[in-house]
């Protein structure tokens, strides 16, 4: 009965909400203060930090919103339910992230051209300050971000931050101990690229699954063959697999078989073979006879084909 999953599904994604919310309130009372420490030091590494802190508090202010819009259930319009809200937000968390890491990256090769003064200690103990603050909210959004492709594109922003601030750190020790203020730039040339690459993979599992693409967990020709060796049915086709959101994976096929009296059996150990073997928790099986395997899907169901 549908009561008995809302009550989790509900309780996981308000967990999820205060994870994202206290996430983000660190996250907002940090970005002042390395803005400020930025501009104190003269510190590009800080300011570019700073820069994807504000794109961590724009990132996870859009988790908290998509995930707050995926929990409305379905109705007799999003007949799925609003969970892909939370795939537009990753996918715009994804291209924010490549903004980001372009800008950073422009600015980084205008400092290498032109070193400016840049005060060590003070970039080193305010980027620790940062790294703390980061580690923290890596912890806080880590129990969800493995379960939501939202929370792990605000998870990925936090993550890559968090590797800024090493590299802020290292550059201000640099700068500090022995007067490399070309390690500032370069700094913030490598943070630019770690986060180009976390925002490249999450651009694609947004896109995979905006596209209907086949998840990459699946194996669909093990699915395939695991339908086909189903008692009674001669073959498969119009096999599709698909993301519909939050980690559920749809399935739609057709199954030919010799006699169509036994489809109830059929369909309960397909549903279940589905299930057990390969996480796929919503299924549309459509059961032929043989003698119309070769008709279009039209006139199948003209003839009244039974659909599950």
């Amino acid at each position: 009965m549908p009561e008995s999953h809302s009550a989790p599904h509900d309780h996981a994604g308000s967990a999820t909400r205060r994870r994202l919310a206290l996430a983000l309130s660190i996250a907002a009372v940090y970005l002042v203060a390395e803005v400020i420490g930025g501009l104190w030091t003269g510190s590009l590494a800080l300011l570019a930090d700073a820069g994807h802190m504000a794109s961590d508090v724009a990132s996870l202010s859009l988790a908290l919103f998509a995930s707050w819009v995926a929990a409305r259930p379905p109705d007799d319009r999003w007949t799925y339910g609003r969970s892909r809200a939370e795939i537009l937000a990753a996918l715009a968390q994804g291209v924010a992230l490549v903004a980001v890491s372009l800008l950073i990256a422009l600015e980084g090769v205008k400092r290498l051209q032109a070193p400016a003064p840049v005060m060590g200690g003070g970039m080193l103990a305010i980027a620790s300050g940062g790294l703390v603050a980061n580690l923290l909210a890596l912890w806080i959004l880590g129990g969800s971000q493995r379960e939501s492709l939202n929370v792990r594109g605000a998870w990925l922003h936090v993550m890559s931050d968090t590797l800024g601030s090493v590299g802020a750190m290292l550059a201000g020790f640099l700068v500090w101990q022995f007067g490399w203020t070309w390690a500032d730039p370069a700094a913030s040339l490598a943070i630019a690229a770690l986060v180009l690459g976390s925002a490249w993979h999450l651009v694609r599992e947004a896109v995979d699954v905006l596209m209907e693409a086949a998840p990459r967990a699946v194996d669909l020709e093990s699915v395939r063959r695991d339908l086909r060796e189903l008692a009674g049915v001669s073959s498969v086709h119009d096999l599709h697999v698909w993301t519909l959101g939050q980690g559920s994976v749809a399935l739609s096929c057709h199954l030919v078989v010799a006699r169509i009296e036994r489809s109830e059996e059929l369909l309960t150990d397909a549903y279940s073979r589905l299930g057990s073997r390969h996480g796929i928790d919503h299924a549309t099986i459509q059961i032929e006879p043989q003698s119309l395997a070769g008709a279009s899907p039209r006139s199948v169901c003209a003839l009244g084909c039974e659909t599950h």
